[in-house]
């Protein structure tokens, strides 16, 4: 009877132990899928991408229109952002619409090029790649030049920020047949599309290329050794209140003196009017120089904005809206006969 008790107790130890083992698993794989990242753990729809490309010729550059679809599994379009990419440099970047589409216009150097959409995802779709679109870039002998874009704060695309923030990208202009170029040419930067409560700036704004300026830069080269670069910052704005503080008047804005000297005409009109009731021919000069001196003094004084800026303090400012903006950047030059531009696009999320 002793030994079967032993037999018993054991075989409860045993089940015991097999229970808990199992439970301490469970809870093992529940902190592991925890500790994953959320959009790891939400992106469970796998996505098709497609990529078309239409080029044409713009004054003796090749203008690309691409035009990107983005699917799910599910077959809902998915939403997000791609970027074009042409071998190991990105062209550009675009963000889906509610069709699950994005347009984008890039300039193509000469020669041969092998482009791809490469979607970057979402909170419940994968990311995909579309599958090569070759496209040709006419060759030309006149200068030109070649912009990509690069990522640097964020460190990835696309560029996601909160009101109040800045992003950082490097734009590299990549001169084209400059060998021919008997002076320098000077590259203005620009964007557009951005924003309200928001600005775009280039450090420098204008970039020089030379007969000597190289097209390449390999690893370890010097700045001198590069095609020039400049660096596009992205400045969104957060949502101030009005602080109601008095701003104090510049010198000379003391607005009394000349105040007294446009009401003074006004208060002799009035007392005019007193005075010469009884004759009609100089009523109405006498009404209008009145009217024009009460105009004058409401101008002058809590009728006028700057009244309002040095006695109550700027307004309330809004935030930079939230929301997902295409920006155009675009790089131009001339050489004195005919302009030449290049452009690319890079998107701003603003949360």
């Amino acid at each position: 009877m002793g030994e079967r008790q032993l037999v018993l107790e054991q075989e409860h130890v045993r089940k015991t132990s097999s229970r808990i083992l199992r439970l301490q698993g469970v809870a093992w794989l529940g902190l592991a899928l925890a500790a994953l990242p959320a959009t790891a753990a939400s992106q469970t729809i796998g996505t098709f991408a497609t990529l078309n490309v239409t080029t044409s010729d713009q004054n003796g550059r090749t203008q690309a229109a691409v035009e990107v679809d983005v699917t799910g599994a599910d077959g809902l379009p998915a939403s997000g952002v791609v970027a074009i990419e042409d071998g190991t440099l990105t062209r550009a970047e675009a963000a889906l619409d509610a069709s699950g589409q994005a347009r984008s216009t890039i300039t193509l150097p000469g020669g041969d090029h092998q482009l791809r959409a490469v979607y970057l995802g979402d909170a419940t779709h994968r990311g995909s790649t579309s599958p090569v679109a070759e496209a040709s870039g006419t060759s030309s002998d006149v200068p030109g030049f070649d912009v990509t874009i690069a990522p640097v704060s964020p460190t990835t695309f696309p560029i996601t920020l909160t009101p109040g923030q800045t992003g950082t990208s490097l734009i590299t202009v990549t001169p084209e047949n400059n060998s021919s170029l008997a002076s320098p040419m000077f590259v203005t930067l620009s964007c557009s599309g951005l924003p309200n409560e928001s600005s775009c700036t280039f450090t420098p704004e204008s970039v020089e290329i030379l007969a000597t300026t190289p097209a390449s830069c390999p690893a370890g080269s010097a700045p001198a050794s590069c095609p020039p670069t400049s660096s596009m910052l992205l400045q969104t704005e957060a949502a101030s209140k009005s602080n109601g503080t008095a701003m104090n008047a510049p010198p000379g804005s003391n607005l009394r003196p000349i105040t007294w000297a446009m009401l003074l005409p006004g208060a002799l009109g009035l007392g005019g009017l007193a005075f010469g009731a009884r004759r009609r021919a100089f009523l109405n000069r006498l009404a209008l120089v009145a009217l024009v001196g009460i105009v004058m003094s409401l101008g002058m004084t809590g009728c006028n904005p700057l009244y309002r800026y040095y006695n109550h303090g700027p307004g309330a400012t809004p935030a930079t809206p939230a929301g997902t903006y295409n920006i155009t950047i675009t790089a131009q030059s001339s050489n004195g006969v005919t302009a030449i531009s290049s452009t690319t696009t890079v998107v701003l999320t603003v949360q």
